[in-house]
C-alpha cells in the first residue's frame, strides 16, 4: 500500500476522531458527574448547526458572530434542558432520567422537522477553511488543521478547568459521592449547570465543524454522530475527558482505516463503531482509560 495513501487516510481518520472527541467530551462529563446518559447530547450539535446557519445565510453576520452566538445559545439550551427536564428528577430512579434524555432528544429532532423542514440545508464553509496544502501526492485541508487545533486548545481548556479550579474540584468529588458533597455546602445544582454549559459548547463546536467537513443540516444529522460519540466515551472509559478524547480518535482512525483498507466494506461502515462498542462492553466495560466508580 502507497505511504502518501496510507498517511492521508490517516489525516482522515485524525479529523474525523477529533470531531468525535468534542462531542464524547460532553457525553463522559454530563456521566461522571450525574451518572446520566445524555442522548439528547447529539442533538444540540443539530441546535448549532441551524443556529450558525441562521446567522450567516439569514442574517447575513460574520461567521465569527454566527459561530460564537451559536455556541451561546446552545449551551443555554443545555442549562435549559438540564432544569426543565433533568433536575426535578435528580432524585428520581436513573432510570427516569434516562428515559427522559431519549424523550428530549426526540423532542429536539421533531422540533426541527416541524418549524424548519426536513429537506437538508447546504451549510457554508468560510473561506479560512477552504483549501489545502499540497505535499506531492499528500493532500492537508486547512479544516483539517483548524480541527486537530482547536480540539487540542479546547481539550487542554477543559483538562485544566476539572484539575485546577474550585468548579473542576466540585465536580470531581460530585463524580465520587453526590450526597457527601451537598452535605458539605456545595451548590449542587451549580455545578450541575456549569456541566451542562461546558459540554454543550463542546458539542456546538463539534456541530460547526463537522457541518463544515459533512456540509448537509438536517434535524436528525446529529443522531449518528451522536450515537458514535457515546461509543467513543464507553471505549475510552465513560467519566474520564481524557480518555473520551482518545476513544474518539481512536474510532475515527478505525472506521477511516477499515474503510481504506478494505473499500467493498464501506457500506458497513457504521457498524465498525458499534461492533467495537459491544467488544468493549464484552472484555473491558470500564474502556481503556476508565476505572471503577462508586455505585
Amino acid at each position: 500500500m502507497d505511504t502518501a495513501f496510507v498517511i492521508q487516510q490517516l489525516i482522515f481518520g485524525i479529523t474525523l476522531g477529533c470531531l468525535y472527541s468534542l462531542i464524547a467530551i460532553g457525553y463522559t462529563m454530563v456521566y461522571g458527574v450525574i451518572r446520566l446518559i445524555n442522548f439528547a447530547h447529539g442533538d444540540l450539535l443539530m441546535v448549532a448547526a441551524y443556529i450558525g446557519f441562521f446567522g450567516i445565510v439569514i442574517y447575513h453576520l460574520p461567521w465569527p458572530v454566527a459561530f460564537g452566538i451559536s455556541i451561546l445559545l446552545t449551551a443555554a439550551l443545555g442549562i435549559l434542558i438540564d432544569r426543565g427536564a433533568y433536575k426535578p428528577l435528580r432524585d428520581s430512579p436513573r432510570i427516569s432520567a434516562l428515559i427522559t434524555a431519549i424523550g428530549v432528544s426526540f423532542l429536539l429532532e421533531n422540533l426541527g422537522i416541524v418549524i424548519i423542514g426536513g429537506r437538508p440545508k447546504s451549510f457554508p464553509r468560510p473561506s479560512l477553511f477552504e483549501g489545502d496544502l499540497q505535499f506531492d501526492q499528500l493532500i492537508l485541508p486547512y479544516l483539517s488543521l483548524w480541527v486537530l487545533g482547536i480540539t487540542v486548545m479546547l481539550l487542554t481548556l477543559v483538562l485544566l478547568i476539572v484539575h485546577r479550579t474550585r468548579v473542576g474540584m466540585a465536580m470531581r468529588a460530585l463524580s465520587r459521592d453526590f450526597e457527601t458533597v451537598r452535605l458539605m455546602g456545595v451548590d449542587v445544582d451549580r455545578v450541575i449547570s456549569f456541566t451542562f454549559v461546558l459540554g454543550s459548547s463542546l458539542a456546538a463546536v463539534g456541530g460547526i465543524f463537522w457541518c463544515m467537513k459533512y456540509p448537509a443540516v438536517e434535524p436528525f444529522m446529529g443522531v449518528i454522530p451522536g450515537l458514535k460519540a457515546f461509543v467513543a466515551a464507553v471505549l475510552g472509559g465513560i467519566g474520564s475527558v481524557s480518555g473520551a478524547a482518545l476513544g474518539g480518535l481512536l474510532l475515527g482512525l478505525a472506521e477511516v482505516l477499515i474503510v481504506a483498507i478494505q473499500p467493498e466494506w464501506s457500506g458497513y461502515r457504521d457498524a465498525v463503531a458499534f461492533t467495537i462498542l459491544i467488544a468493549i462492553l464484552l472484555t473491558r466495560p470500564t474502556g481503556i482509560m476508565g476505572e471503577e466508580l462508586p455505585k
